[in-house]
């Protein structure tokens, strides 16, 4: 155990959101998700996607050097909707003050899924909950 970590960052998690740099992506995905199609898989069963991105982001920079940092999947046939699942995804974001997910399309999500840093697949059961994060930067103390 470390004090001032979120318990659902585990070793494999944690080492995972320090290795990235800056513009690399990682995924996290429902139970649905075909994992296997990504590079380096964590699983965190029984959790929900949006606990799981709750606690990516108490220590994980959203990127604000491009125009849309972070990604969900849309609804097949409904590209507009908004699953509650995402909204409640939304929201995380929003605590942290970065912009709504975009959406995009089911085949363009899986492709970018794929070419993630890693794969993070929860338990989620609800359709539609995953999303995808670009890593920004910390900047040094005097600039902060």
């Amino acid at each position: 155990m470390l004090l001032g970590l979120d318990p659902v960052l585990g070793p494999d998690l944690l080492h995972a959101l320090a290795a990235m740099g800056h513009g690399d992506r990682i995924a996290i995905v429902d139970a649905n998700y075909p994992a296997t199609r990504g590079r380096r898989l964590i699983h965190l069963p029984g959790l929900s996607t949006p606990r799981v991105l709750q606690a990516v982001l108490s220590v994980f920079p959203i990127d604000t050097f491009i125009a849309d940092p972070c990604a969900v999947m849309q609804v097949v046939g409904e590209p507009d909707a908004t699953p509650p699942v995402v909204g409640e995804m939304n929201a995380e974001l929003a605590k942290r003050g970065a912009k709504p997910a975009v959406g995009l399309e089911r085949n363009a999500f899986y492709a970018a899924a794929e070419a993630a840093y890693a794969i993070v697949q929860t338990g989620e059961r609800r359709f539609y909950g995953n999303i995808l994060l670009t890593k920004g930067v910390v900047a040094p103390e005097e600039q902060a």
